[in-house]
């Protein structure tokens, strides 16, 4: 698949589900960019990720719809008509999934299904991409994981994840609408949510290098990781939305190679010229769940679709730390905003997961 996929978005009708979220205002851009009718459907469910101002510079060229996709009758209407459906929305904190499994079942698995039944009984003829997570694997087995892997959660934000999954292929394998799903591993960018640390810990440590606080590492930092740019995963999400030799499969969204936690925060004090490092002993409660190092393999999907990661760790953290030091404003709550009289002291955040 070379530029054909891109040509194939010009004058389409286009939904992304999470619209407002991170990935999903990155792809909402991209798709502008290449002529694409975009619909924004984002709930704006507050600590979610949704933000208006991830679509400054836009707004005119798309259309937004703020509506929750767990209302049956609201996605019966807003999936008509449409070619692709980006299936972006979700909970994806693995600490708010422990605290309150029900929204979590709801919003994960349940809205899901809303989607897929609105498609199967009114657009039957759409194709769905599904923004998975490499959470549903576990503790891995083997290194790198591949699409093999047995599925494994666990969590349950992880469990639900894999649920609705296979929502997806059940309704591409049974019912006939065209569906696949891309497990994303630790994307990160520009339009991240960074004003809590339960969504993306690379979005948390950016936030404490550009205010010049305390990253804390678990152990040594030698864990190993793979990072996506936010482009790269919406170029990914644009090759399986105009493809169907993708369909009713899933794929590995991952980085080019694993990096080390020690190796990740170095390189990102250097590029933003503050924070620093402080390595800490795990709290016996983060060492029962850790899974240990994690990355995947792509290749199944760069086999599929031609698919590669072309933006560099170095890179990424340099165009996403120039953004929010134009932008941290839009991102954080008034009371933390630089300047502000009431904004709380600097502490050592840590990420829920790393």
């Amino acid at each position: 698949m070379t530029v054909e996929y891109r040509e194939f978005y010009r004058g389409r009708a286009v939904m992304i589900t999470g619209g407002l979220g991170f990935i999903g205002s990155n792809l909402a851009r991209a798709l502008v960019d290449l002529g694409a009718d975009v619909l924004l459907v984002d709930s704006l469910i507050p600590d979610y990720g949704g933000n208006l101002f991830n679509i400054d510079g836009i707004a005119d060229r798309i259309t937004v719809n703020v509506a929750d996709i767990r209302q049956q009758s609201t996605m019966n209407y807003l999936v008509r008509d449409r070619d692709v459906i980006f299936n972006l929305a979700g909970q994806v904190s693995h600490i708010d999934s422990m605290r309150d499994p029900y929204t979590d079942l709801e919003i994960n698995c349940r809205s899901q299904l809303t989607v897929l039944e609105a498609c199967r009984n009114h657009n039957p003829g759409v194709k769905v991409v599904f923004a998975g997570t490499r959470q549903v694997y576990g503790k891995p087995a083997s290194l790198p994981v591949d699409e093999t892997h047995l599925v494994r959660p666990t969590d349950v934000n992880g469990i639900n994840k894999a649920a609705g999954e296979y929502y997806h292929l059940v309704y591409n394998n049974v019912f006939g609408v065209r569906a696949c799903s891309l497990r994303l591993t630790n994307v990160y960018g520009p339009r991240q949510l960074i004003k809590h640390n339960r969504q993306g810990f690379v979005a948390w440590f950016i936030r404490l290098a550009i205010e010049d606080r305390t990253i804390e590492i678990y152990g040594d930092g030698s864990q190993l990781r793979d990072f996506v740019y936010v482009d790269d995963a919406a170029d990914a999400f644009l090759r399986a939305g105009a493809s169907d030799t993708v369909n009713g499969e899933v794929f590995n969204v991952g980085g080019n190679q694993p990096i080390s936690h020690r190796h990740l925060t170095s390189l990102l004090v250097d590029i933003a010229g503050s924070g620093h490092v402080e390595y800490v002993e795990w709290p016996a409660e983060k060492k029962a769940i850790d899974i240990g190092s994690f990355y995947t393999d792509s290749s199944k999907f760069l086999r599929t679709t031609g698919w590669t990661p072309a933006v560099t760790l170095a890179e990424g953290l340099r165009r996403t730390v120039e953004f929010y030091r134009q932008h941290l404003n839009q991102y954080l709550e008034p009371r933390e905003t630089p300047g502000s009289p009431t904004r709380q002291p600097r502490w050592g955040g840590r990420s829920e997961r790393v």
